[in-house]
């Protein structure tokens, strides 16, 4: 399935080509569905289970999604869409609460990035395993200054094939 990759497009098709208003400060689930690409039923097990319940309900009871919600939801679903399954995108979330207690919303606060069948976390300077919580990747500003300082070093040409300054005649 597509779905609009702007509120703009949103607003000009909707679901099913009707278009979708977009002057309020939350979304009905119709709209959740269309911003986001995901299912009515997924929409609805997600907020039954709690990996993402809307923000705000209508004094009916009717779930109502704010902007924070949907770039929730679509985080999710982005992670679905890189082949992470639901089960291990909990798992992520759970360590990921205990890792940074201060992340009320990962899904929302933090860079997520899908690496093979590692999530990797963007926090700050550091990026780490979602799950483990280890380390992954070095800081790269250092390996710019080190690559930096090896460009600047211009190699001799005995440095390059070190075997034919030792004896030259044999390379004659």
């Amino acid at each position: 399935m597509t779905y609009p990759e702007t509120l703009r497009d949103l607003a000009k098709y909707g679901p099913n080509g009707q278009g979708v208003s977009l002057t309020q400060d939350s979304f009905t689930r119709l709209q959740a569905t269309a911003i986001t690409g995901l299912s009515a039923r997924q929409l609805g097990y997600w907020r039954k289970t709690g990996l993402v319940a809307p923000a705000a309900r209508t004094r009916g009871g009717h779930a109502r999604y704010t902007f924070t919600d949907l770039i929730a939801l679509r985080a999710a679903k982005r992670l679905l869409d890189a082949s992470i399954s639901l089960q291990r995108i909990r798992k992520c979330l759970q360590s990921l609460t205990h890792f940074l207690p201060t992340a009320d919303q990962p899904l929302v606060e933090l860079s997520l990035v899908v690496t093979g069948d590692v999530v990797l976390v963007f926090h700050g300077e550091r990026a780490f395993d979602a799950l483990t919580g280890q380390e992954w990747v070095f800081p790269i500003a250092e390996l710019v200054k080190e690559v930096e300082q090896l460009q600047r070093i211009q190699p001799q040409q005995g440095e390059l094939f070190p075997a034919a300054t030792e004896k030259p005649e044999k390379y004659a």
